[in-house]
């Protein structure tokens, strides 16, 4: 089955949650929770978008982001990605850390910035996890109430959204730590929080979008949060050979060679994390992906069973 477009575009508001494997925990000790901010910053670096609130629960974690270029798939992707490679590395483990697919909805921020960022904040007092939102030391509600910086959230461009003092953003989200309404009851088609016009003028751009009549890279055609583990075991079932044979150095061969080429080719990753996934240096991961690039000009075969293998990760 066809999994569900994104729309994704310039100055879109998005809400983005992602879950641990089977709801396990996603971050077990403190280096993960840095390590995982690590990357946000990374990520806002290498694609350019704002951060405006995050929450980082044991299980899963909200974001609140602003794409200034239609790339969100690609910014998702190498955030989930990163952080996986680093937690199957430190644990020794491979596997998913994260559930399926990110969930992305589209705000309308003049109605429901405020709104969304009491919602993000109160998510470990709801949880039980701290009495108050000030207490939690994994989101940006204390940048939001105080002058200290992380540098994580981009408070100059919040004040498109809203201008109210700190003492008073503190109060609103307060005030709203014993109302038992949802927000998200408020969706429309699972994707678009915003009003009537709003919703409008959305499925207007998600026509738009799917009909052709904005461009998409390839690249963004591809299926979203792409992960080496899925890779390689697209690689490893079209080669009929096992995945632990794909990871292991000391087996080169063809097929092991195509898994680190659509690594590079499929992810956002650096060669680097690419190697550190297949226990190789980043120079290495840069002469496999040169060898197939030549092995593929050369016979039409490899080539062939390079795209056959791509097409499992199309949308």
């Amino acid at each position: 089955m066809a999994r569900p477009y994104r729309l994704q575009g310039e100055g879109y508001l998005y809400h983005i949650t992602s879950r641990g494997d089977d709801r396990k925990k996603i971050y077990i000790s403190k280096y993960d929770y840095e390590k995982f901010l690590e990357y946000l910053l990374k990520a806002k670096e290498k694609y350019k978008f704002y951060v405006y609130a995050y929450c980082l629960m044991s299980n899963h974690y909200h974001l609140l982001i602003e794409t200034t270029q239609p790339n969100l798939s690609r910014i998702m992707q190498y955030i989930n990605t990163s952080y996986s490679v680093y937690y199957n590395k430190k644990r020794n483990r491979s596997g998913h850390v994260f559930q399926g697919r990110y969930k992305s909805i589209i705000i309308e921020g003049d109605s429901y910035f405020l709104e969304l960022t009491r919602y993000i904040h109160l998510n470990p007092v709801r949880a039980g996890i701290s009495e108050t939102p000030e207490e939690y030391k994994w989101s940006s509600f204390n940048e939001y109430i105080t002058n200290k910086r992380k540098n994580i959230i981009d408070k100059e461009e919040i004040m498109k959204y809203y201008k109210i003092k700190p003492s008073k953003y503190k109060q609103f989200v307060l005030d709203g730590m014993d109302e038992k309404s949802d927000i998200f009851d408020q969706v429309y088609a699972g994707f678009i929080l915003g009003k009537v016009k709003f919703i409008k003028d959305t499925i207007k751009d998600l026509k738009q979008q799917v009909e052709g009549g904005k461009e998409i890279s390839y690249k963004n055609k591809l299926t979203n949060n792409i992960q080496i583990d899925d890779i390689v075991k697209e690689t490893a079932k079209h080669y009929k050979r096992s995945t632990k044979e794909l990871y292991n150095k000391k087996k080169p061969s063809l097929s092991r060679k195509a898994a680190i080429y659509l690594s590079k080719r499929l992810t956002g990753l650096t060669n680097k994390e690419i190697g550190e996934a297949f226990k190789i240096t980043y120079s290495a991961v840069s002469k496999a992906y040169k060898d197939m690039e030549r092995m593929m000009s050369e016979k039409q075969k490899i080539s062939s069973d390079i795209e056959a293998i791509i097409s499992h990760f199309k949308v």
